[in-house]
């Protein structure tokens, strides 16, 4: 049963043990997925804080289910970071 709880927000940003817990990943293979483009590098938050834009991890997750190839994965990345440099805001 799903609740409202349940749902994740997809404007919140994920830190590394929920994007561990979304993606089923590891911390080395997330970090090796970001260095060969498949999934999206991590925004900083602080000094030593680093987060995920759920949104773009969603977007990853159902690439994946998908079954997306690593260059259409990549295509999506660069697309989702190109996104990020304009921002939608509601004024």
């Amino acid at each position: 049963m799903t609740t409202a709880a349940s749902i994740p927000d997809l404007n919140m940003i994920l830190r590394l043990p929920e994007v561990r817990a979304a993606t089923g990943l590891s911390c080395a293979t997330i970090y090796r997925r970001i260095g060969m483009g498949l999934l999206t590098k991590p925004i900083h938050l602080g000094a030593r804080a680093v987060g995920w834009p759920a949104r773009e991890v969603a977007a990853l997750n159902r690439a994946r289910i998908a079954g997306k190839s690593n260059e259409e994965v990549r295509a999506l990345v660069s697309m989702l970071l190109t996104a990020r440099l304009t921002p939608d805001v509601d004024a």
